[in-house]
């Protein structure tokens, strides 16, 4: 993402400067300005947000909104896969690392990285970090629907974490947005608890603090690590806010696709189709069963008028649904001079 670079101006399209954002605002309601207007303010150049009137260069007119978003989801998407890929490459590394034994290494240095064999132990591990957490939690949880079993466990804890004013936010795949559970939970937590969905996430994660965080070691989740080295921590924390960044809060519905007869999922699943993914992968990765994928492809197929996969590969890419598949918020308005800003 381009940012300006000088110290008046430090910052990207997606966080204006006051001044900015004043000028592109006028620029986009009259349709352009005169290039005095932009004197002060030549990020809103530079950053492409402003170009000259080729019929008059003595004027400038605005990149169009829907322009600018698409340009930055390209670099936040490719942003989150260059972050998910480095987090399966470091997790591969640890196992790998993990399972050649050697010496017994000091204690500073085995509680930096330690494999917890076993739902037992993993358990218990958990159940002490959560007692000892006093800030915030943050979690990713994977999958389609939370199992009523999880929520109802997960309740104790998170009503716990509240009394002792714990903060929690937790990343979903959009499905679970359909279990009632959920919103169950999340009434009775609170303003304690906040969720946003996503068409995919990562595997696990579990953060404490910004000081522990648990991951799955193997694939059926018997073999956790537990990590406590500040690199590794501190990594992990930017991959779950960039993620955050790009998630929709559960109390908002979901962007339309612009395209009748489409839905979200849809999209979702024709832009994974569009990478090369089988159906198993496309429903491991949407958290749905293969069966409901494949349901969601025939009605694609038939909406496009495909006859083939060959043939709905072409179409998927005609209609333009092989893009990025969510929708961050887009020049965020400033806060008022005096007023203090926030990030959650």
């Amino acid at each position: 993402m381009a940012v300006h670079g000088t110290d008046t101006h430090p910052h990207g399209a997606d966080d204006l400067c006051e001044a900015g954002h004043h000028v592109y605002s006028r620029a986009v309601r009259r349709g352009r300005v005169p290039r005095t207007d932009a004197d002060p303010v030549p990020c809103l150049v530079e950053l492409a947000l402003l170009h000259p009137d080729p019929d008059d260069m003595d004027w400038l007119v605005p990149t169009p909104p829907q322009e600018v978003m698409t340009r930055l989801l390209r670099g936040l998407h490719a942003e989150v896969s260059a972050s998910r890929t480095r987090v399966g490459a470091a997790v591969a590394a640890v196992e790998w690392y993990a399972g050649l034994g050697g010496r017994e290494q000091p204690p500073a240095e085995r509680s930096a990285i330690r494999v917890l064999d076993g739902l037992p132990r993993i358990r218990a591990a958990v159940d002490e970090a959560t007692a000892a957490c006093v800030s915030e939690v943050l979690t990713v949880q994977p999958g389609g629907i939370r199992r009523e079993d999880e929520l109802a466990e997960g309740l104790h804890r998170g009503l716990e974490m509240r009394r002792r004013g714990v903060r929690m936010r937790d990343l979903y795949t959009h499905v679970a947005r359909h279990g009632q559970g959920l919103h169950t939970y999340l009434e009775l937590v609170g303003e304690a608890a906040e969720a946003r969905t996503l068409d995919e996430v990562t595997e696990r994660l579990i953060l404490f603090d910004r000081t522990v965080a648990f991951i799955p070691a193997n694939a059926d989740r018997t073999v956790a690590l537990e990590l406590r080295h500040p690199a590794l921590v501190e990594y992990l924390v930017t991959v779950f806010e960039r993620l955050w960044r790009l998630a929709i809060p559960l109390t908002s519905p979901l962007p339309k696709t612009g395209i009748d007869g489409i839905t979200h999922r849809e999209r979702s699943i024709a832009a994974l189709l569009a990478e090369g993914h089988q159906d198993a992968a496309v429903a491991e990765r949407l958290g749905i069963s293969v069966r409901t994928c494949r349901a969601h492809i025939a009605r694609l197929s038939e909406t496009l008028g495909a006859a083939s996969r060959t043939q709905l590969g072409v179409r998927i890419a005609q209609a333009g649904l092989d893009g990025p598949r969510s929708a961050p918020g887009l020049l965020p308005v400033p806060a008022p001079a005096g007023d203090a800003r926030t990030a959650r």
